[in-house]
């Protein structure tokens, strides 16, 4: 895989996180690693963005920042709301081609849900996946309530003629509940794709140099890394 797109089945549940983890895995087998963002909401010109983090935790070769918008809004309103020219699915695209041509693996981390509008089109972080003919991963929560969303993501994905990579869990909480250890099972039949990985909550607190040593332990092995999800169910109990 040469484009891989990162989406969640909503925000603030881990994305980036997860993000880094594959690319920290990646960087470690000796692969040239370069992380997209093709829309950056919420954050001022001079703060550290998703993809900037990425490179800080993971050891990731570049990233790209293709626009940056100040309100934590979709990021065709915060556009909009700013005066600022829109990113749509095309420009994504494009760019996560070239970097393809200067890398092994590009990761295109999506804003917010699959769904989310990038432009006054209506375009999509699934548009840009369909014309790069790329695999989505899916990051999804851990607790109540992911079956559903998860399930919406995939249906979604598939009604556009693409199938999800897989599903990582963004965060698996250190006292997980019923409803989390459960869900390990249930995930993969909902999302009808299989479970890739559980990064434990705080991941992205952790120093550079242990978030790149103990990624492997949190991804399965299509992600380079040595994570059973069978196991790790069996060890957590339903």
């Amino acid at each position: 895989m040469t484009v891989i797109v990162v989406s969640g089945t909503g925000t603030e549940i881990g994305k980036t996180i997860v993000t880094a983890a594959v690319a920290a895995v990646a960087t470690a087998q000796g692969r040239s690693v370069a992380v997209l963002k093709p829309a950056q909401t919420g954050i001022g010109p001079d703060e550290r963005g998703d993809a900037d983090e990425v490179v800080r935790l993971s050891g990731a070769a570049a990233s790209v920042e293709l626009a940056r918008f100040p309100e934590p809004l979709a990021p065709v309103t915060s556009a909009r709301r700013a005066g600022m020219a829109p990113v749509g699915p095309a420009e994504v695209a494009a760019a996560a081609r070239k970097l393809a041509e200067e890398h092994d693996l590009v990761l295109v981390e999506g804003a917010g849900g699959l769904l989310v509008r990038f432009d006054e089109a209506g375009g999509t972080l699934a548009d840009a996946a369909r014309l790069l003919s790329a695999p989505v991963l899916v990051v999804a929560p851990a607790g109540l309530g992911t079956l559903n969303s998860t399930t919406l993501t995939t249906e979604a994905l598939r009604a556009r003629d693409l199938e999800p990579l897989g599903v990582v869990v963004g965060s698996w909480p250190a006292a997980p509940d019923l409803a989390a250890r459960c869900n390990l099972a249930d995930l993969p039949e909902s999302a009808g794709a299989p479970l890739l990985g559980a990064v434990p909550e705080g991941a992205g607190a952790l120093a550079p140099e242990e978030f790149r040593a103990r990624a492997a332990d949190w991804l399965a092995p299509l992600l380079g890394g040595a994570w059973d999800a069978d196991a790790f169910a069996r060890s957590v109990g339903c």
